[in-house]
């Protein structure tokens, strides 16, 4: 199968194209000036690349530290999603300090590095997030314009949704009146068929516990509904393939650098912070001794690096917590204790049953004839099993009011429209499947948790990791929801359509225990690798936060964070769309301030 697959690498062409740079030597002979530095080219950075560039009279540098998205099979075919990450050279390899509520795991923690960030690597699931989430952000901001109904035209500027690869009917699937179908980043639904996608809906006509839902893209998130990925005609839509498709990056204003990592932002004033310093980055190995670049933007430096590179670089340009900088011997030029504090994610733990099946995805798991003819027929017509990620459906679920958790703890969700867990369902196992068996999974997924953690430096070396700690389950109410979740999937796996299909349960049993189901989960729970909230937004004039509701930093002049490191508060989504939305807006706050 390793022949194919270099083939089809081959055989698939360059992505991106035009003003896309692979060396600093290249860019430092072009001799150019640029309005705008934009630091990363992942979910977010393309974006306002993309959206600044609008005006022919605007310039734009994009400078993202890893290399290009094109020709990279795990990218680009949906279902090899799992294999974009961890440890591959599109990930940017980072590793979690151990967490005492996964019994002292320290766990991979991936993040794109490659152009599209992100959006490269993920399991490309499209979920805009409740109505509610939106309005909390408004609330706490004191700016209307970041609520639900005030982002829709931006949600609709973004989203080109469109036919499934396999073009069948998809009425009573979605709603296509929330939905934008003009915009650039293309989203669809799975475009082939499993044999549990009729039993999912059976059963949520046999459970009441289970609405339906027919779009979760609505504002509404609460049921199960039909999963919504970013896939076009069978392959990957990503932020590289849409926002910096060859019609933008070959616009001549827009500029993007491959392979030049920055290592901190530079004032060229008291509170001036518009110069970026970057060194060539070439497969991750860098060194301090590799030369130091510098390129002062003449309006705004922009930060998209990420929940991640964003406070890193913060905090190795002197802006963070002053007393904690020094300490570090990194001199303290802006104190800003918010930098790198509220790191919040999601928490994912997989399930499975046996099932009276050999129509699974563990069957080409196992089979490399199997996986081979998968992909060949992917190869050639974009059609079959490959076309889609590893899931149909997904839903969000809440804890009931009257719940005793609530006499302890006040209900962190942002209203009755976001969920407390997520279930996502599958045709097969969540990882490598065991010799024998076919399975369908429940996984689920802690969406709103209460449990906060930080990214912090333990070294001046710009180019070292940062110290990860989104210390999961540190909270009782966390690990109460999770134990609440796992029973609600053994409650769905027992829906009447199930009784002929599900043998046995193979990850743990709906009878054990509360401390049963405690080790289980911190024996195995992960994470969904959604991580927010480490340069967040708060009212202007707030003493605590990084950025102004305008996502400028606070006390700062022409430096700007556009990423998901601004939301105060994770959504109760997968955050992808959430980085697409913050992006369009921002590009639109940009312009204004022109």
């Amino acid at each position: 199968m390793a022949w194919l697959r270099v083939l089809t690498a081959l055989a698939l062409g360059a992505i991106c194209s035009g003003a896309i740079i692979e060396s600093i030597a290249d860019l430092t002979k072009l001799k150019l000036k640029f309005d705008y530095i934009v630091v990363g080219g992942g979910t977010s950075g393309a974006v306002i690349g993309n959206r600044l560039t609008e005006n022919k009279d605007v310039s734009v540098l994009i400078v993202e530290a890893g290399g290009s998205n094109a020709n990279v099979l795990d990218i680009i075919v949906p279902a090899f999603c799992t294999m974009a990450t961890p440890q591959t050279p599109q990930d940017w390899n980072y590793t979690t300090i151990p967490q005492p509520g996964l019994n002292g795991r320290a766990i991979a923690y991936p993040r794109g590095f490659v152009l599209g960030g992100s959006s490269s690597v993920n399991y490309l699931i499209y979920t805009r997030g409740a109505r509610d989430d939106f309005d909390r952000f408004a609330r706490v901001t004191g700016d209307e314009g970041w609520s639900w109904d005030s982002l829709i035209p931006y949600i609709l500027k973004n989203e080109r949704f469109g036919l499934p690869a396999d073009h069948h009917n998809t009425t009573n699937q979605f709603d296509p009146k929330v939905h934008g179908f003009n915009g650039i980043n293309s989203v669809s639904l799975a475009g082939f068929p499993s044999d549990i996608d009729s039993r999912v809906f059976e059963a949520t006509d046999e459970l009441s516990e289970f609405p339906f839902n027919l779009d979760m893209n609505s504002g509404n998130t609460i049921g199960i509904g039909w999963m919504q990925a970013t896939i076009k005609d069978g392959s990957r839509s990503s932020s590289a393939t849409s926002y910096l498709a060859p019609e933008f990056v070959n616009r001549p204003n827009l500029h993007v650098l491959l392979n030049a990592r920055v290592t901190r932002v530079l004032p060229t004033g008291p509170t001036s912070f518009d110069t970026v310093e970057f060194v060539q980055s070439l497969d991750g190995k860098l060194k301090m001794i590799r030369p130091r670049y510098t390129l002062t933007a003449g309006s705004e430096v922009i930060l998209s690096a990420g929940s991640i590179g964003t406070p890193a670089i913060l905090l190795h340009s002197g802006i963070g917590n002053s007393t904690t900088l020094s300490a570090l011997g990194i001199e303290p030029l802006h104190n800003l204790p918010s930098v790198g504090q509220n790191l919040s994610d999601h928490v994912f733990l997989g399930a499975s049953w046996l099932v009276n099946s050999t129509n699974t995805t563990d069957e080409a798991a196992r089979n490399a004839t199997l996986a081979a003819e998968e992909l060949a027929k992917w190869n050639t017509t974009r059609m079959g099993p490959l076309v889609d990620n590893p899931g149909s459906q997904l839903g969000w679920l809440r804890i009931p009011n009257n719940s005793s958790i609530f006499e302890q703890f006040s209900d962190p969700s942002a209203g009755p429209t976001a969920g407390h867990f997520e279930l996502l369902l599958a045709n097969g196992i969540v990882g490598p499947p065991p010799p024998t068996g076919n399975f369908m999974s429940i996984s689920s997924a802690l969406v709103s948790p209460t449990s906060r953690g930080y990214v912090e430096l333990n070294s001046t070396d710009p180019l070292a990791a940062p110290l990860i700690n989104p210390n999961f389950l540190a909270s009782d109410f966390d690990m109460f929801v999770l134990r609440e979740a796992l029973r609600a999937s053994a409650r769905f796996a027992a829906a009447p359509v199930f009784s002929n299909y599900i043998i046995a349960p193979f990850s743990f049993n709906a009878t054990d225990t509360d401390p049963e189901l405690d080790e289980f989960i911190r024996a195995n729970a992960g994470t969904v690798f959604h991580p927010v909230g480490t340069a967040a937004m708060s009212a202007k004039g707030a003493n605590f936060g990084v950025v102004d509701p305008d996502l400028t930093v606070k006390g700062l002049q022409k430096l700007r964070i556009v990423d998901l490191s601004v939301l105060p508060f994770i959504p109760a989504s997968h955050t992808q769309a959430s980085a697409y939305i913050i992006a369009e807006r921002a590009a639109d706050l940009i312009k204004a301030a022109q």
